[in-house]
């Protein structure tokens, strides 16, 4: 089992920052790579991000490529998502999840691959 519970979320004018951070706890010596999802209302769930647990590979969404960043942090087993140049259609509940599976090509990025899932932050982005 792993437990993940992640803050930083808010409200944000277009064009600002916010970090969210996931912290993980567990069997986390078990986990594989962490990632990042976010669900706008009416929308299918949507990859964000994704970083190997040593941290030595990183996967970003094209939507975000250029203004998000994902970093971990190995001593306190959390995981960040440094958001900037946010725009209203960034507007979601993000989500972090952490799989146990390698997968073929590199990071996972698809929901199925997760094997454990956060409660979700809000993250809100005015025009």
């Amino acid at each position: 089992q792993v437990q993940l519970v992640e803050s930083g979320g808010g409200f944000v004018q277009a064009g600002g920052s916010l970090r969210l951070s996931c912290v993980a706890s567990g069997r986390t010596f078990r986990v594989y790579a962490m990632g990042w999802f976010r669900q706008a209302p009416g929308k299918e769930r949507e990859f964000v991000a994704a970083i190997s647990w040593s941290g030595g590979s990183v996967y970003y969404a094209d939507s975000v490529k250029g203004r998000f960043t994902i970093s971990r942090d190995n001593a306190k087993n959390t995981v960040h998502l440094q958001m900037n140049s946010l725009k209203p259609e960034d507007t979601a509940n993000y989500y972090c999840a952490a799989s146990f599976r390698p997968v073929v090509g590199g990071l996972p990025r698809r929901g199925y691959e997760y094997d454990y899932w956060g409660q979700g932050t809000q993250v809100t982005v005015s025009s």
